[in-house]
Parts: C-alpha cells; sequence; structure tokens
C-alpha cells in the first residue's frame, strides 16, 4: 500500500517512455510490435454497411444519454451475459452511453468527488500496476490516489488487508479492473462481495473497468452488478464500464457505456451533460446493433483461446507462467534478466519483438519498490503466425 501527495505523481504515457528508452537501439529481427492493446482480428461484418446507412446523422447532434434504442441494446446484452440480473437493469436509471470506456472512467472521477463533497482530504483507490487514466481521473478531480499493490501472492488483485476505518473514511472511489491488465487476473465473487462490504459500510464509489469481461480463457468473469444484485438486491455505491473495443474489435469506434447506481447515474448525466464528448449517432446505430449480436464475439474468443494455448506450448519449457484467467495479455516473469527494462532491450536488440516493461505501468511505493519492475507485459493482438513467430523469437531469449 503507497500513498503520495497529489504533487509528487507525475501523470506519464507507457508507451512514450518505451520509445525513448529503445529509441538508439537497432532491432536485431524483423520488428514485431506486441505493446499496444489495440485487437487486430476482424471487426463485425455489418459494421461498414450500418455505417453507410446512417451517414446522414453525422449531420445531427447526438443525445448525450445515449439513443433509447442503444440503451436498451445495452440492458439486454448485460441480462443475458448476466441471468440473474432478469428484469434488474433499466435502460433509463442505470445506463448512460460513453464515448469508450476510458472516457467514462475518468470523468466520472469528478462526479465522485461531488457526491462526497465534505470530505477534506479526499482518496481515490487503485490497483498497482493500473490503467493510467484511473491516475489521471483522480488528480484531475483533486483527489489523493492511493495505490494497492497486486502482486501474485493475492491473486494479482489489490490486497484489502492493510485498509483501516479513518482512511477508508475519507475515500470517495476505488477503481478495479477485472478481468485485470496487465495480468489478466479475475476478481472472484468472494472479493467483490468483500469489496462491496467495505464500499458500502465507508460509502465509497466502485470504478469496475469491465473491458475485457467477453475475452476469457474458460469460465465467464463475474460482473460487480452481478454480485451487488445477487448479495443487496441493488447497485448502490458500484458501476460497471465496458465497451465495444476488445469485445468486437472496434477501438476506433469509441463507443462505451456506464451501467450501475441509478443515483450516480443521475448525477453523472447532468455532469456529462455539460462536460463530456457525445457518441454520434451513426456509431450509436452500429453499437445497437452489435451489442445483439454473439457470433463475432465468441469467434473472438476462439481466436485468443489458440493464441495462449500457442503460448503455453512455444514457452512452457522455459518460462513459468500461467495462462491469464481473461483479457489478451501475457503478464511474464523475467527476473533472470534483471530489471524489466533490461529485459525489453535485450528482447528488441537480439529478437527484435518489442514488449512492454511493466515497470512502466505502475508506481515504486515508498520504499522505492515498485510491484511490477520484475514483469514485462505482452499483447496477443496480432495473428496466430505473427504471434507464435515473435513467441518462438521470445523463448529462445530464455533458453
Amino acid at each position: 500500500m503507497s500513498e503520495f501527495k497529489k504533487s509528487e505523481i507525475k501523470i506519464e504515457s507507457p508507451f512514450p517512455k518505451l520509445h525513448k528508452l529503445l529509441s538508439d537501439i537497432a532491432p536485431g529481427q524483423s520488428p514485431i510490435d506486441l505493446t499496444i492493446g489495440e485487437p487486430q482480428h476482424d471487426m463485425p461484418s455489418g459494421v461498414p454497411g450500418l455505417l453507410t446507412k446512417h451517414t446522414k446523422d453525422f449531420a445531427k447532434y447526438p443525445p448525450i444519454l445515449g439513443t433509447d434504442g442503444l440503451r436498451q441494446s445495452i440492458a439486454q446484452w448485460i441480462e443475458r451475459r448476466y441471468p440473474t440480473l432478469k428484469e434488474a437493469v433499466h435502460p433509463e436509471d442505470h445506463i448512460l452511453v460513453l464515448n469508450g470506456s476510458r472516457e467514462g472512467l475518468f470523468s466520472a472521477a469528478f462526479t465522485a468527488l461531488e457526491r462526497r463533497s465534505e470530505l477534506i482530504n479526499p482518496y481515490i483507490l487503485m490497483p498497482n500496476p493500473f490503467y493510467q487514466c484511473y491516475l489521471a481521473g483522480a488528480l484531475a478531480a483533486k483527489a489523493s490516489p492511493h495505490f494497492l499493490a497486486a502482486r501474485k501472492e493475492h491473486g494479482f488483485m489489490p490486497d484489502l488487508t492493510g485498509l483501516n476505518h479513518d482512511f477508508l473514511s475519507q475515500t470517495a472511489a476505488m477503481y478495479l479492473c477485472s478481468p485485470s491488465n496487465p495480468e489478466g487476473a479475475v476478481a472472484t465473487k468472494p472479493y467483490l462481495q468483500e469489496l462491496l462490504k467495505i464500499a458500502r459500510s465507508h460509502n465509497f464509489m466502485l470504478f469496475f473497468d469491465e473491458c475485457y469481461s467477453e475475452i476469457y480463457f474458460r469460465t465467464p468473469p463475474p460482473s460487480i452488478l452481478e454480485v451487488s444484485y445477487e448479495t443487496y438486491g441493488d447497485f448502490k455505491n458500484v458501476l460497471s464500464f465496458n465497451s465495444l473495443s476488445k469485445r468486437s474489435n472496434l477501438p476506433g469506434l469509441r463507443s462505451g457505456f456506464v451501467a450501475g447506481d441509478p443515483d450516480f447515474i443521475k448525477a453523472f448525466g447532468i455532469f456529462r451533460a455539460v462536460a463530456c464528448p457525445q457518441v454520434p449517432l451513426p456509431i450509436q446505430h452500429v453499437s445497437e446493433y452489435i451489442w445483439s449480436e454473439e457470433t463475432h464475439v465468441e469467434h473472438n474468443r476462439k481466436l485468443y483461446r489458440e493464441k495462449f494455448q500457442c503460448a503455453q506450448r512455444i514457452l512452457g519449457d522455459v518460462i513459468d507462467f500461467d495462462i491469464p484467467q481473461g483479457g489478451f495479455f501475457l503478464w511474464l516473469d523475467i527476473s533472470k534478466f534483471g530489471t524489466c527494462e533490461r529485459a525489453t532491450e535485450t528482447f528488441w536488440k537480439d529478437s527484435g519483438v518489442k514488449v512492454l516493461p511493466g515497470a512502466y505501468l505502475a508506481k515504486p511505493d515508498q520504499t522505492g519498490a515498485n510491484p511490477a519492475s520484475s514483469y514485462i507485459r505482452i499483447a496477443l493482438v496480432q495473428d496466430l503466425a505473427t504471434t507464435q513467430e515473435a513467441l518462438e523469437r521470445v523463448a529462445d531469449q530464455f533458453r
């Protein structure tokens, strides 16, 4: 658990740092980039035709809350995906359309701080490593970030044991990602029930980033929404953020949603009406269709499953690692190479494979220890043949 003054924290994307690290090193073989989590699989086949059909709607201002049709489609998807939520999600009360989940994750911090305006020195909690958007949202909303190390011994989920009452009473929100980026860990229902108990006891919001929820190896990950409803019969203090970027290979569409606590959704909708971007109408029409279609999602999972099996076959004999429960990243312990930066340089120089140092996705604690310093992240977003070649080159580095 690590605590910093806001003035001590620097927001920086990991990718410029990576560019600087490798800028003077020539790749040893033809380059293969496995750093960015940008899906490369085909988009759903109906997208181009629908965009063309609704092109004229670019001439209209879109509704900031989302069209009735899109919010209804999202609600129906939630109920299909989580059967215990049948008839529990109301489009007009529980759902807002977002310009991608990142926009919502960032801007929700402002409403969380407004909701707890009585706090003198408000905190926002987040896992460490973390998605940089969480930190940006906390600092922009004038909250102090508080990092909870997500280490292997805790299943790569934030350790909750060190949180005390006085600290939690000053907490406005907590971010959590499941399946997690970068580790691919899934928060279990008992873990989420404990987290819900803490959040409700201390009246802070849980911002649950579920953008990888539809990419899993075996078992569908649980949602904070279903756990909250099964446990308490409502969605108080919880929000689920999701998008079409990973599920449907459409990161450029910038289409997502937030669902959950109706009081927060109402306040957040008022804030977004004056401070946040709308989703263009043609994209809302396309999104309405995509949330109703599952064939391409099942095929997408199949492609990722094949690549994880490929990784197990190629890397299994040379490095100890587990296939992640969800997401499309490998989170590899490369301690034998020294630091993660040293390993990244070696892989680039010797094999032409570009990976991301784990330390670039985390912050060191007050002792200077970075919980991700011995890891690299590899994004399995390329086609199977390219992925296989890259992994074989990586495996050669461990032999």
